[in-house]
């Protein structure tokens, strides 16, 4: 993005030409002599990493903190240790475009092979010397006089290099990043008396294995009748992994869900030179296959390039009516039925009256097939209360447990667990009442030099989310370096561009399956509604949207108080030709060059 610049110390403060009739005073410094500038990002996960990397790369002199709520980094893939828990997209898509990890060893590989890697990218680009674990953020406040995020930290660790046990203290920035989504924030169902359960309860996000990972726990559950709570790709998830491995085990289901095969397996098949289809029990990778992956370059980019192109083309079918929408719905009524055929009870009661994808689409392998076993109970009758022992429900039955696992999802209100307070004293959450806008899922009105990663209306309900996840950050980056370059005290989206954005989405959605009659937390929990969830387009469409600012729709306000919108042409030169130092011929390199393709003949 940037072009032959460096971190460097600012010049000294000089004296000040004077000025004469109708001329600018001009600026002290060299055009690329950038004073520092400092951001705090809020989150360690995809996006947080990402911003590690991205902005040391391409902001000079950028005094860079990273806050860490958690002991380690990761975000959703380092607080979720559930049972069953593993990536639902084809793992080689599911990383940075730079990045390519080839060792998975599943095509959906478990939760700790995810977080895993994301530590290794940390450890690769020494991101640590920006990170700080077990730090939460408590308040961020917008100072209008001075344009900085005055931003209060609650410190939680053992001591040692992490202070005291427990103490708070404020940092100060130009500007503030957050880069956590909708699902971070968790709590039991409200349900009468879950308080009075005896046996071992855990929300499926709270839970962690007494080992590495839920597999070390195995062996105290074998003997165990489990309940699990909820039909969503969490519960989907743990239902498929302990099914096989304890006594009884009891799915609490109030809704209805489309069951999808595992995407894109007979493609898998063919790229991976297996003579049949994959099956749902056939998803781990061979050594073979493994070592071809990590050996050839060629089949590990086509393979990557040929699921990716494969993914991304199935935006048709969020279209309501679509002739994609209509198959797809025939398509997995049959699958499911199919896989249910033991048990069609309980396939007249799962499979969906709702179009496919309404609700957030699984491929849940192993579940049905779970569902279809002897000792695994489906009960959809709602859950009246727990007791002591177990869950009765409003049938009046009553099941004597020893386990439960709550996967009851997350709380995707938007309504934060911290004050976002910015300009004239609006705070975040107030002004996110009922539901939250934005500009492009990016930036908020009154919120100056504050830009989100995963922001409401950001996420997606088929494609690749990584791709917009890195045009977000490049997002904030490129406005941090319009921040920087111009010397602006603020930018802020235009209060017209958040409306204007906020009529798009609900222009768009009601042609789409997200607006059909089903609960999901694309609508905040609710059957209808406003969708907060979702991108207002394709996965492909944001990322474009994303990818070359429109920097009109903002405001802005300058640091200097030179009336001279062009102070920021400073003094005439570069630093390279006023210090002496340095290259004076940068664009000559190679990584700065664009070289244009030559014509072939044909």
């Amino acid at each position: 993005m940037l072009g032959g610049e460096f971190s460097r110390t600012p010049a000294q403060k000089g004296p000040e030409t004077a000025p004469q009739d109708d001329k600018f005073v001009l600026g002290r410094f060299s055009i690329d002599e950038y004073k520092p500038i400092k951001v705090i990002v809020i989150g360690a996960g995809f996006s947080g990493i990402l911003a590690g990397i991205r902005f040391p790369q391409k902001i000079p002199n950028v005094d860079l903190v990273i806050y860490e709520k958690s002991a380690g980094v990761g975000g959703t893939w380092y607080n979720n240790r559930y049972p069953g828990i593993a990536c639902d997209f084809p793992a080689h898509c599911y990383q940075f475009s730079f990045e390519d990890k080839r060792d998975w060893t599943s095509l959906y590989p478990p939760g700790h092979e995810t977080q895993e890697h994301l530590q290794d990218i940390v450890d690769r680009y020494k991101l640590m010397r920006y990170i700080k674990l077990n730090h939460e953020v408590a308040h961020a406040r917008y100072d209008e006089s001075t344009g900085k995020w005055h931003v209060r930290i609650h410190r939680t660790g053992a001591g040692g290099e992490n202070g005291p046990a427990s103490d708070e203290f404020e940092d100060v920035a130009d500007v503030l990043v957050t880069a956590f989504g909708a699902l971070t924030r968790w709590k039991m169902p409200d349900i009468p008396g879950i308080d009075a359960f005896k046996g071992e309860l855990h929300h499926t996000a709270g839970y962690k294995p007494s080992g590495k990972t839920w597999e070390d726990d195995l062996d105290r559950w074998r003997d165990k009748r489990v309940g699990v709570v909820g039909s969503g790709s969490t519960a989907i998830q743990t239902v498929s992994a302990l099914a096989p491995h304890v006594k009884e085990l009891s799915n609490y289901v109030r809704g209805q869900t489309w069951l999808s095969p595992p995407f894109v397996l007979d493609q898998v098949a063919q790229l991976l030179g297996r003579k049949k289809a994959v099956g749902e029990n056939e998803l781990m990778l061979s050594s073979e296959e493994i070592a071809r992956f990590q050996s050839d370059d060629e089949f590990f980019r086509t393979v990557r390039h040929t699921l990716e192109d494969a993914l991304n083309s199935m935006h048709a079918y969020t279209q309501l009516g679509s002739k994609t929408s209509n198959h797809f719905q025939e398509m997995f009524r049959k699958n499911m039925k199919e896989q249910l055929a033991a048990k069609p009870d309980v396939a007249e009661k799962l499979i969906p009256g709702f179009p496919v994808s309404c609700r957030r689409l699984t491929p849940g392998p192993g579940y049905l097939e779970a569902l279809c076993a002897d000792h695994v109970d489906f009960v959809s009758s709602p859950i009246k209360q727990f007791t002591a022992t177990g869950i009765e429900t409003e049938d009046g039955k009553h099941k004597d447990l020893d386990l439960i696992f709550c996967a009851t999802g997350y709380d995707t209100s938007w309504q934060l667990p911290f004050k976002i307070i910015g300009r004239n004293g609006v705070d975040l959450n107030e002004k996110w009442e009922p539901y939250p806008k934005t500009y492009l899922s990016v930036a908020v009105d009154g919120f100056p030099n504050m830009f989100m990663s995963l922001g409401p209306n950001s996420g997606i309900g088929v494609g690749t989310l990584l791709p917009i996840i890195e045009q977000a950050v490049m997002y904030a980056v490129q406005a941090t370096a319009k921040i920087q370059r111009e010397r602006l005290k603020s930018m802020e989206a235009k209060p017209k561009a958040v409306k204007d954005f906020d009529r798009y989405i609900e222009s768009y959605f009601p042609q789409t399956v997200f607006s059909a009659n089903c609960r999901s937390w694309y609508k905040l929990g609710k059957a209808e509604g406003r969708v907060v969830g979702l991108w207002p387009g394709s996965n492909l469409h944001a990322t474009r949207a994303l990818q070359h600012p429109r920097w009109e729709d903002y405001e802005y306000e300058y640091a200097d108080s030179e009336d001279n919108l062009l102070y920021w042409l400073e003094d005439g030169q570069t630093w390279a030709e006023k210090s002496q130092q340095g290259d004076r011929a940068w664009y000559l390199r190679e990584e700065f060059i664009d070289r244009p393709p030559v014509p072939q003949d044909v």
